[in-house]
């Protein structure tokens, strides 16, 4: 057992500082109160404890995205991935898609890849709370910010999307900006919306939050009733789970995005790329990958990272019940972990409703674990590692801990988690770092 799981499943010590929370969150006028309300409305979003990682496994991380992206940019994925998906994924405007999220495990082997998501939400939000645990005393500011990426990572965010702009428009200059989805305000995760509209604004940006029913294509642009007359729609934040734009309600979107008339990021040719559970099968399929001329040494890493994945198919069936305590089930298009079921807590009803859908069936690899303090007593949680990712690097890691089937916002003492790199035993940190490290061990 590495420092890092000794730490996780030994330490309960709580590092979160809600008056530092409340001002990370609340960074202009518009979001005064904010901290108040998620309070009330959102109780178990955030964990007042962080996850440590060892640094390898971070290491491990960033090559997995690496190899998996340079191998969605083979001609023979694109031609795998788009085969089954709408026409409107094969447009290629020039974006590559902001916050991609790949989702892990951690296992004694290794991390392990559960899913890819093209509109990963909580970046944001995991950034403020990092840096709400950061700034409790100087040795926990430098193990979890100690080359100071959290201090810069909002601008980062803003360069994101103006880099998405760049490879459609050039260097025509961005001047609006909309946060889209269906009925945003009752979305889980509105909050966000609004720390993202007020990051745009604090950066020079006209920026609303906007359900999609109410654009307008019209005269060859996108419009907004809420912008000023003769102001078009310049880019799309696009937190949409209608991937393919399909829905009569985003038709307007749909319209301005196959015209090239708007920057929409992620778009449907992300998720058909990236997204779709599908292209687990073909991550783990290390004859096909090797057909398609991928190299010894992705292969070997992708056999250590991908969980083995297959099509659920009546033709199956006998063999994939037989073998269901092992497996973990997932709709194609699903997102959230909805309708995502563990094999072991299968019944024959589900059963059915998996071989009329759409399913995919990836070896089961259990979460880890880690320990946090509720009113005083001690609680096993389980835990996930999400990366936040553009064009292949990794920008932000963060935790989820929940109990129960699959991941969650309802358990207390869980939610969102900072993760904190150790520092190899070698590597040269401050002697605060040290410090802070030693004495998580010792509590």
């Amino acid at each position: 057992m590495n420092l890092a799981d000794t730490l996780n499943l030994g330490c309960a010590c709580q590092t979160l500082s809600m008056p530092l929370l409340r001002q990370q969150l609340e960074t202009g006028p518009a979001l005064d109160g904010l901290a108040a309300r998620l309070t009330l409305s959102h109780p178990h979003l955030f964990s007042a404890t962080a996850v440590f990682m060892d640094s390898g496994v971070a290491v491990r991380i960033q090559r997995a995205v690496t190899t998996i992206e340079r191998v969605i940019a083979l001609p023979a994925w694109r031609d795998q991935a788009l085969a089954r998906a709408p026409a409107i994924a094969a447009l290629d405007h020039g974006p590559s898609g902001v916050f991609m999220g790949y989702d892990f495990h951690l296992t004694d082997a290794g991390p392990r890849l559960i899913e890819i998501n093209s509109n990963a939400g909580g970046a944001l939000l995991n950034a403020a709370l990092a840096r709400a645990h950061s700034a409790c005393c100087n040795a926990m500011g430098d193990l979890i910010d100690p080359h100071g990426q959290l201090r810069r990572i909002d601008a980062a965010f803003v360069d994101m999307f103006r880099s998405e702009w760049a490879s459609q428009r050039g260097h025509a200059p961005l001047r609006t900006v909309l946060i889209v989805d269906d009925a945003p305000g009752q979305q889980y995760l509105a909050p966000e919306f609004e720390l993202v509209r007020e990051l745009f604004v604090s950066h020079g940006l006209t920026a609303l939050v906007a359900d999609a029913a109410d654009l307008q294509w019209r005269d060859g642009a996108l419009h907004h009733p809420a912008l000023p007359p003769g102001m078009a729609v310049d880019l799309v934040y696009n937190r949409l789970t209608d991937f393919y734009l399909q829905d009569t309600a985003h038709q307007a979107l749909r319209l301005a995005h196959e015209a090239g008339a708007v920057v929409l990021t992620p778009h449907p040719g992300t998720h058909a790329l990236y997204a779709d559970k599908r292209n687990l099968i073909a991550l783990s399929d290390s004859a096909r990958l090797a057909r398609w001329g991928v190299g010894n040494e992705d292969l070997a890493l992708l056999r250590a990272v991908v969980p083995a994945t297959q099509e659920v198919s009546p033709g199956k069936a006998d063999a994939l019940w037989a073998a269901r305590r092992g497996l973990f089930f997932k709709p194609a298009a699903g997102f959230g972990a909805r309708a995502a079921y563990r094999g072991d807590k299968l019944t024959r009803r589900v059963w059915g409703e998996i071989l009329a859908g759409d399913y995919v069936a990836q070896a089961l690899v259990p979460p880890s674990e880690r320990l946090v303090r509720v009113n005083g007593d001690k609680h096993l949680l389980k835990l996930d590692l999400r990366a936040y990712t553009y064009r292949g690097e990794v920008q932000l890691l963060a935790a989820r801990t929940w109990a129960g089937q699959t991941t969650n916002f309802r358990t207390e003492g869980g939610g969102f988690s900072p993760v904190i790199v150790l520092p190899p035993p070698d590597d040269t940190v401050s002697q605060a770092g040290h410090e802070a490290v030693q004495q998580f061990n010792a509590d």
